[in-house]
């Protein structure tokens, strides 16, 4: 039927919403101005632990214009969230710097900053421990790890490494790093009687509904969270933030709705951040490169706030044929910022270490790093045992040899040269796991023949409403343009947040079954709901997951140590892709943020302040668009009948998971030096032999 109608699936629908923003029409969450609006600026603590034991006012309150500054035990009245990154100005208690320990309110935002300077805070500081965590004393092995164990171990590891005729042994070192999306974390709130409603940059507007619901002591019913348009998260608007909190805090003290913006260069220690982790991996084989041991120990840490793993061993679980695995994870409490989720949390830095290792080992064997990784593929999941749903990566590194010409490689390293630079081309796998989580969607016949899909999704510039209403059409049977999708918006119904690259498989369910169902059935009425608790929650026999293969060219610049990329290719088995421009667009913007992982991107952790000193664009390098002369990412054929109706796979956040790997690995080929910490930088190239002087 969708033949006929235009609607099929995998069509490049134009983003619907791609004309409000770059005309300006699309509003975001600071850009609401309800009548009455002022300003809110937050005052971070500047002390790395401590309490607060006084705080004088009085300059900031003499400025016109000047509202009120909240300080510590503002929010005592507030019930204790679970989060703690949310109980700001609940206690005198210090954290760690950056706390917000005052919030001046005014009238403009730039008398709302001067306020906001002009509080003095007075302090009992007390000893911190900002790390770092390798060799910590308090290092623990956590139970669980993204719902699984934080230790995964069969066979006899250790003794299988001990025994094997090659073997490796390697550490390498991702740094923290941070999410900086264009929209800073904002949040206009504002209270009528005992209603609030909120505009805010999220991920989630249900989780945030129920979080204000719950601080607040209020019926769900009596708080509207509104995130129509978000300007990006990668993983940092996934759950409430403390702008939230804050702003809604500062509109019932004031009685006026308050607009609360974070300033950039207080992100970094209130908006989470990837955290670092060195990264042991050991390999044994036998010579014709079958793995006999892989021992995958993971070293990260957490703030006392909240515990969060960077759970990057996981990723050996899943991706070879070892008769021996040990994945570990050690984790270590430190007074810093609390790390959160980041753009395929654990599988992008897990994935660095172990396909640059798995490229080591091809090198120690003499062997053609494609075809050790073809060598090695499991025939069901390594740790778990569940046959797979799919698994097409063999295909994805056939299909992007084809393409990248790898065939005609010269396996040797530093051989080619175009004057004073050095060409080399690497290549890695990727994995990310299926997730889905129930939701529920309306979908509604209107006289005029067109329907109304409804459902609270949030679509954080990854093109949700466009593939949400094609997935709506296909199930009614339907052109595209007679479907019209609402999201963004808490009085829907309600959905999981918008991360794990499990949006469109979660909410797609929901909508493909309530649109099904009235196309079938349109007797019920002309609104049929929908409901997946039970189905998409389900325990599944499969192990599923979306794999990719990632090609990378580089040039290395003897003379000046920098590094460019010439080529980047992905290729990627993800399901049905139900809409080819946008799928693009996730794959290859996941490509360039890998990108910046491997040469331009870090934190510093400075451990006199437990904070970052890279707080601005100015000093956190991103790619920009001369960094990337040629990127390409396609995909292959997939079609899995043990996922969702549509048969979809998330394909948000594999396309950064091997990305750096791969460009590590080209870098090795064309220097002959094996660089183990990102990003490649080129003070660490100028350093290495034989650039020295």
């Amino acid at each position: 039927m969708t033949g006929t109608t235009g609607a099929a699936l995998g069509a490049p629908a134009e983003r619907r919403e791609g004309r409000q923003k770059v005309t300006g029409a699309a509003r975001y969450a600071a850009e609401y101005a309800p009548p009455g609006r002022v300003h809110a600026w937050p005052v971070p603590a500047a002390v790395a632990r401590g309490r607060v034991t006084g705080v004088d006012t009085s300059a900031a309150l003499a400025l016109p214009g000047v509202l009120a500054v909240l300080t510590p035990s503002d929010a005592a009245g507030l019930a204790a969230p679970e989060d703690g990154t949310l109980a700001v100005l609940r206690t005198p208690d210090v954290p760690h710097r950056g706390w917000c320990v005052a919030l001046a309110v005014a009238e403009t935002p730039e008398t709302a900053r001067a306020a906001a300077r002009a509080v003095r805070v007075d302090y009992a500081a007390k000893p911190h421990d900002a790390g770092p965590a390798e060799g910590h004393p308090d290092a623990y092995e956590p139970e669980d790890v993204v719902g699984q164990p934080g230790r995964v171990e069969y066979g006899d590891p250790e003794a299988a490494y001990a025994a094997a005729e090659v073997r490796l042994d390697v550490t390498y070192r991702v740094p923290p790093l941070h999410n900086h999306p264009m929209e800073p974390h904002a949040t206009t709130a504002h209270w009528d009687g005992d209603r609030l409603t909120v505009y805010t940059s999220t991920q989630g507007g249900t989780t945030v509904r129920s979080v204000l619901a719950g601080m607040f002591r209020l019926p769900e019913e009596r708080v509207t969270v509104v995130a129509e348009h978000v300007g990006g998260g990668f993983g940092s608007k996934g759950t409430p933030r403390p702008d939230v909190v804050l702003a809604a805090l500062a509109a019932r003290h004031t009685g006026r709705p308050v607009t609360l913006a974070y300033p950039r260069r207080y992100l970094p220690t209130v908006a989470g951040h990837r955290a670092p982790t060195v990264q042991r991996l050991r390999l044994g084989a036998h010579p014709d490169g079958r793995l006999t041991a892989l021992l995958h120990e993971v070293t990260t840490q957490t703030s006392r706030v909240n515990e969060f793993v960077e759970h990057a061993a996981v990723v050996s679980r899943v991706m070879y044929a070892t008769p021996s695995l040990l994945s570990t994870h050690r984790v270590v409490p430190l007074d810093v910022p609390t790390p959160s989720w980041m753009r395929a949390p654990g599988e992008a830095p897990g994935m660095y270490a172990l396909e640059s290792a798995v490229d080591e080992l091809a090198d120690a064997l003499g062997t053609d790093p494609v075809e050790l990784r073809v060598l090695n593929e499991p025939r069901t999941e390594p740790a778990g045992g569940k046959p797979f749903s799919s698994r097409h990566v063999v295909e994805c590194l056939r299909e992007g040899a084809r393409r990248f010409g790898w065939a005609g490689r010269d396996p040797r390293p530093g051989i080619r040269r175009e004057g004073p630079l050095l060409l080399g081309t690497g290549v890695a796998a990727a994995t990310y796991p299926v997730q889905v989580a129930p939701s529920t969607a309306t979908a509604e016949a209107r006289p005029d023949g067109t329907f109304v899909v409804r459902i609270n999704a949030a679509d954080i510039g990854t093109g949700a409403r466009t593939v949400l209403a094609q997935i709506a059409a296909d199930a009614l049977g339907v052109p595209l343009d007679r479907v019209r999708t609402e999201v963004g918006h808490s009085d829907l119904p309600p959905a999981p947040l918008a991360g794990g690259s499990s949006g469109t498989a979660s909410w797609g369910w929901a909508v493909h079954e309530a649109c099904a169902r009235l196309a079938a059935h349109p007797e019920e009425g002309p609104t049929v709901r929908a409901d997946t608790t039970g189905k998409a929650d389900a325990d599944s026999p499969y192990a599923r997951h979306a794999f990719g293969a990632h090609f990378a060219e580089v040039a290395v610049d003897t003379v000046t140590g920098e590094i460019r990329v010439r080529r980047l290719l992905g290729v990627y088995a993800a399901g049905r892709i139900l809409n080819a421009r946008t799928a693009r667009s996730q794959f290859t913007g996941a490509m360039i943020m890998g990108l910046g992982m491997a040469l331009t991107e870090h934190s510093t952790l400075d451990p006199a302040f437990g904070d970052f000193p890279e707080a601005d664009l100015a000093a956190y390098h991103v790619p920009v668009q001369a960094d990337v002369p040629d990127i390409e990412a396609d995909w292959i054929d997939e079609h899995d009948s043990h996922l969702n109706p549509m048969g979809s796979k998330g394909i948000g956040e594999i396309g950064i998971v091997g990305t750096a790997a791969a460009i590590g690995n080209a870098v090795h080929h064309a220097t002959g030096i094996r660089f183990r910490e990102l990003p490649l930088t080129p003070d660490r190239i100028l350093a290495a032999p034989p650039y020295q002087g």
